[in-house]
Order: C-alpha cells, then sequence, then structure tokens
C-alpha cells in the first residue's frame, strides 16, 4: 500500500483529454496505479518521494502494432530497396521459412530481446502479431510465445497464402483448424487485406471467423494501394485499420465517422520509400490517430517509438502535441483500452521521464536516447 509522490515534474502530459498538459506538476502512484495528478502546490503526503528534476514525464508508449515473432534477416532486400527495387511485400515469404526453421527458445529470445529493446525506448505496452508460420503448429506455437511477453496478441495466419497452397485452401484452414489451434492464445484477429494477399471477400470471412470465436478485429487495410480493407474495418467495428497510406475520401469520412483508430507507421514508409500517410487529412476530418512501430524484419526494422514520433512531426504533418497524443493515448484506443496511454486516476502507472523538459524534443532532437527512466506499473524497470 505504499504510494510514490513524483514531483519536479517540469510539465505532465497525462494522455488524458480532460487535462492533457500540466506545468509544475506532480503525480502519486499507489499499488500500480495512478491515483492523483495535479500542480506540485497541492500535492498530497506519500509515503516515498521521487524528484526527476524538471524533466517531463508522458505515459508509457503503446505500440499497436508489431510482428516481433520471427527468425532470419532480410538486410539484402533492405539495401535492394535503398537501390531502387520496389517493396512488393514478397519477402514474408523469405522470413516465414526462416521462422519455421527456428525452436521455440529461439523464437522466444529474439522476441524478449526486441521487446526489451522497446522498454528501453519508452514503451510499455505493445501488441504482439502471428503470421510468419502460416501453418497450423507454426501460427499457434508463434502465438503461444507472444503471451509470454504480452497480454495483446493478434492472430494473423492471413499475412499471405503460403507457397504451393491455393487461395481458397489456405482461406479454409485460417478459418477452421488454424483458427481454433490460435483462438486460445489470441486477443485479436488480423488480415493482410491488400493485392498479393487476401482481397475484401476473403477478409471478411477471414474476420467473420475470428468474431465468432470471440477474437476482436483489426485490418491491415491501404498500405500498397487504395482497397477495401478500411471500409470492411469500419462496417465490423474493428479496433483499428492499420497503415492507411492511400486512403479514398470515403475511407477518410467511415474513419471519422466510426470507433476505428486509423494507425499509421511512419517506419514502414521510411524503410521502404513510398509516400507516407496524410496524418493531417484524417485530424482535419475528426477520425482518431494512432501511430506504432510496425517493428518486422522486413518493411520497418526499428523498434523505437521516439523515432516514429519524429517521422510523424517531420513527414506526416503532426505537430508535436499530436504526435505524442497518437504514440500514446491513440494507441491505446486502438487496443480497446483506456488504463494505459493515459495517466489519470485508475490507469495503470506506466510512466516515462524524459531527459528533457518537453515531449517536443522527442522530435526536436530525433535519434539522441531521451529516455532516462521508466516505471511499469508502478515498478521502475529500466
Amino acid at each position: 500500500m505504499t504510494a510514490t509522490l513524483f514531483e519536479g515534474i517540469g510539465l505532465l502530459y497525462t494522455g488524458d483529454p480532460a487535462r492533457e498538459e500540466i506545468e509544475d506538476a506532480a503525480l502519486v502512484a499507489q499499488d500500480g496505479r495512478v491515483v492523483w495528478t495535479g500542480p506540485a502546490g497541492q500535492a498530497p503526503d506519500a509515503d516515498e518521494r521521487v524528484d526527476v528534476g524538471g524533466r517531463a514525464v508522458i505515459p508509457g508508449f503503446v505500440d499497436s502494432h508489431a510482428h516481433l515473432i520471427f527468425a532470419g534477416d532480410r538486410t539484402a532486400e533492405f539495401a535492394a530497396r535503398m537501390s531502387g527495387e520496389p517493396y512488393t511485400a514478397g519477402g514474408i515469404r523469405t522470413t516465414v521459412a526462416a521462422t519455421r526453421a527456428a525452436g521455440d527458445a529461439e523464437l522466444a529470445t529474439h522476441a524478449g530481446a526486441l521487446v526489451a529493446e522497446m522498454l528501453a525506448q519508452g514503451t510499455t505496452t505493445v501488441e504482439i502479431k502471428s503470421g510468419y508460420g502460416l501453418t497450423v503448429e507454426d501460427e499457434r506455437r508463434s502465438l503461444e510465445i507472444a503471451t509470454g511477453l504480452t497480454d495483446e496478441t493478434t492472430f494473423l495466419g492471413a499475412h499471405v497464402v503460403p507457397a504451393g497452397v491455393s487461395a481458397d485452401d489456405y482461406v479454409r484452414t485460417v478459418t477452421g483448424e488454424m483458427l481454433r489451434a490460435c483462438a486460445p492464445y489470441a486477443k485479436w484477429v488480423d488480415v493482410f487485406c491488400e493485392r498479393g494477399a487476401f482481397d475484401g471477400d476473403q477478409t471478411r470471412e477471414i474476420l467473420a471467423a475470428g468474431i465468432k470465436a470471440g477474437l476482436r478485429a483489426r485490418v491491415h487495410a491501404g498500405q500498397l494501394g487504395p482497397g477495401p480493407g478500411v471500409q470492411i474495418a469500419c462496417e465490423l467495428d474493428a479496433a483499428s485499420a492499420d497503415h492507411c497510406t492511400h486512403l479514398t475520401d470515403a475511407d477518410v469520412a467511415a474513419l471519422a465517422g466510426s470507433g476505428t483508430v486509423a494507425t499509421l507507421l511512419p517506419g514502414a514508409e521510411f524503410s521502404t520509400r513510398s509516400p507516407y500517410p496524410d496524418a493531417r487529412r484524417l485530424i482535419d476530418a475528426g477520425a482518431t490517430v494512432a501511430i506504432a512501430t510496425d517493428c518486422n524484419p522486413g518493411s520497418s526494422f526499428t523498434s523505437s517509438m521516439p523515432f516514429c514520433v519524429a517521422l510523424a512531426v517531420r513527414e506526416m504533418r503532426m505537430t508535436p502535441l499530436e504526435a505524442i497524443r497518437a504514440a500514446t493515448y491513440g494507441g491505446a484506443r486502438a487496443l480497446r483500452r483506456d488504463d494505459v496511454g493515459v495517466l489519470r486516476p485508475g490507469s495503470r502507472a506506466d510512466l516515462v521521464v524524459l531527459d528533457a523538459p518537453s515531449y517536443v524534443h522527442l522530435a526536436y532532437r530525433p535519434g539522441v536516447p531521451l529516455v532516462s527512466r521508466v516505471w511499469r506499473d508502478g515498478k521502475r524497470v529500466l
């Protein structure tokens, strides 16, 4: 029942729309939860004190889109793209072969190292997808490994159609025995609705089967070109439509008029030299926007939410406030969570101390390791 007072906060970004910023602030945490925030002069007594020395404090980042269960390396593919070859998503099958060949311990160790990288950069909540197994057993074990790292696990058996299998046969597998094997280890179901992957009818069928099995929906949509993914996501009340690089006016209107979050993944555009999503268009229309890393070995091998925040400000026309909001509160909305991504009474005491007076420095000083201390559930982890 020990209460800890965090004092000396130069700027507290709470993530709470009711009161996003408090200058000269303090925060009290107890039993892993925030119990009070406000001006330092009004802070209640506490058992322990932590003085952050005038630094900024923000909620832990919420990375709502990551592919961490994999083996192998795709450096050659990246080098080829940097030499002018276009990104087509075909390299996913290269990772599938390496992942199938890897043992559980290797996959768990590698994914755990990536989660540790994320934590060192302020990410306290991360979603992890399957999708590099594409057999019943490899998808199942991928998700079982992921459950040891996060509560936010996503069944992405519908990543691409594996070689040597017809699309119709594979969809039947995904909606049948694969779903039955994976559902006990998953919270979400996802589909890569894109040319070269799964079309609109297949996406609806797979998502509907997942929802019937008790999973909630999210969709890869509009990465390589316009398509039906966003409309399907909104139609099925998916928590998020992810990528959203290529959107029609109807897509933007659907996102703005629904509870589906537009999750933008600027690391993918950076790594593939593709056009960035137009975040300004979405925000001005009233859509809820999140930022995530899309950490994966092919199209976005970054674990850094601060890097993605800087990209969002520089390349996607977001203000620093909009970017930090998208990386915390927006990510929580994309996971249908109200206990993370914010620092308000009742929320988890997941907080990050920046070695800077303001979150603006995340974009102002890109590439500089500004995360100095991290607490998760009220316990210091960095």
